[in-house]
């Protein structure tokens, strides 16, 4: 092996995921690579021509820049560039160009392509997308940190029986994990208590270490669920204490694996449909976040987990309509109760306010109004005692500006189009998202239509809608790393929802509006405009890819967070990730930054 390849090999040992291959092979593509100097200010290459292969800096710096001069990102040593265009078509969608003298190695494109075939870690590495690796999972597929019981309720080695016992009936527990200091030795059950206690005559002072069972059967945190159903079948045993580095963290017994089975999204909305009322629909809604934590947990798709949240929350809504139609009596013309937000667009998580309105057949009279008033203000509060809280903005049916007969929304969408202004904007984006929920959906169905068909015509509207989509910019910093909040509560994280999926929700209502596409959700959205011609096949595959990736991202954050026993929210902080996640993250951002340039050249061409 010469010095070069000698030099490359050190180098390349640094970098991921070169650092996974094992020494024969690392030794082998080293002496593949060739290097090419560049001093600042030559161009390495430029967007739409053919790339040589893939680019990773040794020395130096690359700015990587829009086709249309703006500056993506600023990259240093061991990053690597070109990887889009290689994995699409082989053309660059991007322009490189040197900053500093810089010393750059090359990879040819059939071996990075014949390393992308060979060896998995690079697959996972350049390939990005990541929603064909979902997989159906059930109980037995789940990792046991998420089923367990988090911060066990215990006793120590020097209680006696009877603490123990008001312990387990203070806390409502069947077992106590038994510690001796941080170390687990024993666990009591209701069990013990009756057989080794009670029918054995012990005095209730004794202590618990008399009737535990010690040195019990533990599980780690990785260990699955299918190793608690063995070991609770073999051993005839229904609680298992859960322990990482000789330390209690957990607790699983029969009742969690029977609570886990019981909460499905079919189960859910079979409760909420039959709810008697508010506080039995509260209930239901208050199990979203563990089946949040389950689907996220068994690798189901972004759109899928959203989904079925949302199912919940529109059963929720019909079944509050049922009720106060029940205690109001039938209503006095036809209405329409519809969605607007992520209700609307089917794109609920576990965190959400509301966002709807009322569609009133147009024979509806003034003295109509008072009980159409009620109706709403009772799915309203009913919504927000079920955790879908009040809109901070009021886009709700409870403010009679968005309780209106048809004739005047169609006046509504009408002037929006005609003088959009910044709030004809902020009011058509959330009006674009609208979705029948419950009542006369015929409502709606032609005022969408004609509303759609009028707002792509007008390149002035559509025009303005752009811009306004371009008003939430992904978090990208310069220097390969992202922009952080600055301040407050969640300084050094990063906000995945109003920068990471609203930026790509923009861009969908955008594209919808252009193509007059009836879809509501953000995907299926993207997948119109690619099918309408709205935007090409390979534009429309890496955003969609990027949106999946930076959804599943919010997603996996929120279970992370409900884990732990807190609420979920949509800020992170970037340093929660690994390398790897925080390198395709960065680049899923920065495809929908290059997506926001080019309908901004477009808009740019109409206005």
């Amino acid at each position: 092996m010469d010095s070069t390849t000698t030099a490359i090999v050190g180098f390349l040992e640094t970098v991921h995921p070169y650092d996974t291959l094992a020494a024969a092979d690392l030794a082998r593509l080293a002496a593949l690579f060739s290097r090419r100097d560049y001093a600042a200010g030559d161009e390495i290459y430029h967007a739409g021509q053919p790339l040589s292969g893939l680019y990773l800096i040794q020395q130096g710096s690359v700015e990587v820049l829009e086709p249309s001069g703006g500056l993506i990102s600023l990259l240093g040593p061991r990053n690597s560039f070109g990887e889009r265009g290689l994995m699409r078509d082989g053309l660059a969608v991007t322009t490189a160009r040197a900053t500093e003298a810089s010393a750059i190695l090359l990879l040819t494109t059939a071996e990075f392509r014949r390393l992308i075939a060979e060896f998995p870690a690079f697959e996972r590495f350049f390939g990005r997308g990541r929603g064909q690796e979902a997989r159906a999972a059930d109980l037995t597929t789940q990792k046991v940190a998420d089923l367990m019981a988090r911060s066990p309720v215990t006793a120590l080695a020097g209680d006696t029986i009877r603490r123990a016992a008001e312990r387990m009936r203070d806390n409502h527990v069947s077992s106590l994990p038994v510690l001796e200091g941080d170390r687990l030795i024993g666990i009591v059950t209701t069990r013990d208590m009756t057989g080794r206690a009670l029918a054995a005559g012990l005095d209730p002072e004794s202590p618990v270490t008399a009737i535990m069972t010690p040195d019990p059967v533990t599980l780690a945190p990785g260990n699955l669920g299918s190793d608690i159903l063995h070991v609770m079948l073999e051993r005839r045993i229904g609680h298992l204490p859960v322990v990482e580095r000789d330390q209690l963290v957990g607790i699983v017994t029969q009742t969690d694996i029977t609570r886990f089975q019981a909460v499905s999204s079919a189960l859910l909305v079979r409760d909420a449909a039959s709810a008697a009322g508010v506080a039995d629909l509260a209930a239901v809604t208050a199990r979203i976040p563990r089946l949040l934590m389950q689907l996220v947990a068994a690798n189901n798709p972004h759109e899928v987990v959203t989904r079925l949240v949302t199912d919940i929350a529109d059963t929720v809504t019909r079944r509050l309509l049922a009720l106060a139609e029940a205690a109001l009596g039938p209503p006095p013309v036809p209405y329409l109760w519809l969605a607007c937000g992520s209700q609307g667009r089917q794109d609920q998580t576990g965190v959400s306010d509301q966002d709807n309105c009322l569609f009133l057949d147009d024979a509806v009279t003034e003295a109509d109004m008072d009980y159409f008033a009620e109706l709403t203000r009772r799915v309203c509060d009913g919504l927000n005692d079920c955790g879908y809280v009040y809109c901070p903005g009021d886009m709700m049916a409870t403010n009679p500006r968005w309780r209106q007969p048809v004739r005047v929304w169609r006046d509504y969408f009408r002037g929006w189009i005609a003088r959009p202004d910044p709030m004809a904007q902020m009011l058509a984006s959330v009006m674009f998202d609208l979705r029948p929920i419950g009542g006369t959906a015929a409502l709606y169905r032609d005022l969408q239509a004609e509303t759609l068909g009028l707002a792509s015509k007008n390149s002035i509207f559509v025009a303005h809608m752009v811009a306004n989509s371009l008003k939430h910019a992904p978090p990208l910093g310069l220097l390969r790393g992202f922009a952080t909040l600055r301040s407050g509560e969640h300084r050094d994280h990063i906000d995945l929802k109003h920068n990471g999926v609203v930026p790509v929700t923009d861009l969908g209502r955008v594209y919808a509006l252009i193509g007059a596409l009836e879809p509501v959700n953000t995907r299926a959205r993207l997948e119109a405009a690619e099918a309408a011609g709205v935007i090409s096949v390979s534009g429309a595959r890496d955003l969609i890819e990027a949106y999946d990736l930076i959804a599943e991202v919010r997603l996996e954050n929120q279970a992370r967070l409900i884990r732990s026993g807190r609420k979920p929210d949509n800020f992170m902080a970037p340093s929660d990730l690994s390398d790897f996640e925080r390198s395709h993250l960065r680049d899923a951002f920065v495809v929908v930054r290059t997506m926001q340039s080019a309908v901004g050249q477009s808009r740019g061409a109409r206005s």
